[in-house]
């Protein structure tokens, strides 16, 4: 894998490229690789050695009425347990939010969920939620809205300009994930 400072210049999907503008626009500096699609953690094992940094699970959640929906990132390394995220926000147990919810409000396919997709989120329908482990990182792992290319990002970057530019604020939580 080759390490980029920059957005690529071979053709890409529309969603791709409007990402890359998307941070330009907010003067964020990134180092990025491309490799084979990466799904799972697992397949970002390799991603994580040439980025010098960890890849986070993003899952995407909703309650039982799918009428409201949560963004997860936390460590790969830990266990999600929707009883544990549920009790973290006082709340009624979650599930994993149907695909279709994810496209129309993200517009991500599975595999390629990320805090970038907020950008897309223009209603803020989604909840950010992010384990308190991640937010101690000094660089963010994730995909740019595809599942092929990973992002290093400085973690203060998403939370003081990307964060506020998208309208979404954080609640972290502390997931033992065991």
């Amino acid at each position: 894998m080759e390490i980029y400072k920059n957005r690529p210049d071979s053709e890409r999907s529309e969603l791709e490229k409007s990402t890359y503008e998307y941070l330009r626009g907010l003067d964020i500096e990134y180092t990025r690789v491309d490799h084979d699609a990466a799904a799972t953690i697992a397949d970002c094992e390799l991603v994580d050695g040439e980025l010098g940094t960890k890849m986070c699970k993003n899952l995407f959640l909703c309650n039982s009425q799918k009428t409201t929906f949560y963004l997860l990132l936390m460590p790969g390394d830990k266990h999600f347990k929707t009883k544990e995220v549920s009790h973290a926000l006082g709340i009624a147990r979650l599930s994993f939010a149907p695909e279709e919810y994810l496209f129309s409000l993200m517009g991500l396919c599975p595999g390629a969920v990320t805090v970038l997709g907020l950008m897309n989120d223009k209603d803020k329908n989604i909840n950010l939620l992010i384990d308190k482990d991640i937010l101690k990182e000094e660089y963010l792992g994730c995909h740019p809205c595809v599942n092929t290319s990973s992002l290093k990002i400085k973690m203060s970057d998403i939370l003081e300009k990307f964060l506020p530019s998208t309208g979404h604020s954080v609640t972290a939580i502390e997931l033992k994930g065991e």
